[in-house]
């Protein structure tokens, strides 16, 4: 009898071709469509994707003559990731939402309602490998990049653990994006030339600073720009029992007023990121100006002329205890024990030499060379070789 899986389809190529896969392999298929969102409260866009990419899953379903369902987790949704991102902007941190709609929906809701019809697997259109190898008795599941370095998403699930790599099919890891458009094209599907879908994690683009301010409120503060031999620092650890020369790594520039001049207002520190770029609205200046640091008590953002601007760079970063994630529970450093790694801080960024510290506080995770944006709230994930291993939110 053959192996009952349950595919994501999202109304794009790879959902489509990942399905298409798996029946050509003998298992038994069924489409499922996760609707999302339908809140009234909060507007997305005048658009609405999700009817036309639910349309297309069941064309898809149809045409590879597989059940097909939708299913709405929108509630689950509006409390799991878009109430978290309102309170983390809020709070002054960059989301990431993606990785925690891949951790909490897809791979977890998704994944029980599946379990409940009795299916064996779920699967999902993205560019990453599953491999599995043996520790005496225990089986163990390997997440590794796609073989597509331009379309790789491990890093999209980075969260991911061990019950649930268990449960999960990626059947195109091992394709290349022209690849699955060639093979959506020899097959007549509709989707074989569809855009890639943009912005929210299965929701669509979305333009955030509008999206923000249906819940935070716009507050007019200070825009203040520092000069590049401006440093100022902040400790982001307090035990002593850390060596001062690895706390130097992943000290923050600490600015105030005095240390640079007004040049204009903002709606709301709460709306930029470090790393920013547009939206500041403020011109006549040589190079562009970028966000360095974010102040949300005072609600004053702080901006550095060009790319270079040392505000900009860190060395390294701090991952709280409880936000430390393994998905390689078995490889886990003890403390004050480290281990030289691969690890990126934003997707598609080249994996970058680095070492983590377990320290008391957490891991500190020290590059060899500095970094831009180093962002609190985003997901820094390390990598041996191409598995990724483990992942945090960067305090």
């Amino acid at each position: 009898m053959s192996k009952k899986v349950i595919v994501a389809l999202s109304g794009g190529v790879d959902s489509s071709v990942a399905a298409l896969i798996l029946k050509q392999q003998g298992y038994h298929v069924i489409g499922i469509f996760m609707k999302n969102w339908h809140d009234e409260s909060v507007t997305i866009s005048n658009e609405c994707p999700w009817l036309e990419d639910s349309n297309d899953a069941l064309i898809i379903s149809e045409k590879l003559g597989i059940p097909f369902q939708v299913i709405d987790l929108s509630k689950e949704y509006k409390k799991r990731i878009v109430d978290y991102m309102f309170q983390e902007y809020k709070d002054g941190r960059t989301p990431n939402p993606d990785i925690l709609c891949n951790k909490e929906i897809k791979f977890d809701i998704f994944l029980s309602k599946a379990e409940s019809l009795g299916v064996d697997y779920i699967a999902t259109g993205h560019y990453c490998r599953k491999k599995e190898s043996k520790k005496g008795n225990k089986i163990i599941y390997k997440l590794l990049e796609g073989k597509d370095k331009t379309k790789d998403q491990s890093y999209f699930l980075c969260q991911l653990n061990q019950i649930q790599l268990s449960k999960v099919l990626f059947p195109i890891g091992d394709l290349k994006k022209t690849d699955v458009r060639k093979i959506a094209n020899e097959n007549s599907l509709i989707t074989a030339n569809k855009k890639d879908s943009q912005g929210l994690c299965f929701v669509g683009k979305i333009k955030l600073p509008e999206f923000l301010q249906q819940k935070l409120k716009i507050k007019k503060g200070k825009i203040i720009k520092v000069a590049p031999e401006k440093k100022f620092f902040k400790k982001v650890l307090k035990n002593n029992k850390v060596e001062n020369s690895l706390k130097s790594f992943v000290e923050k520039y600490k600015y105030s007023e005095s240390d640079g001049e007004m040049i204009g207002y903002h709606n709301g520190a709460h709306f930029f990121t470090i790393g920013q770029r547009k939206g500041l609205q403020i011109g006549g200046f040589k190079n562009p100006l970028f966000v360095i640091e974010i102040d949300i008590k005072k609600n004053i953002i702080y901006v550095g002329e060009g790319k270079n601007h040392p505000g900009l760079y860190r060395q390294g970063l701090l991952i709280k205890h409880n936000d430390i994630h393994w998905v390689r529970p078995d490889l886990k450093i003890d403390l004050n024990s480290s281990e030289k790694i691969l690890a990126r801080i934003r997707y598609r960024q080249p994996l970058q030499k680095a070492e983590i510290f377990r320290v008391q506080e957490g891991i500190l995770l020290i590059f060899n060379k500095k970094q831009m944006a180093i962002s609190s709230g985003q997901f820094a994930a390390w990598y041996k070789g191409k598995e990724l291993i483990g992942s945090g939110v960067i305090h």
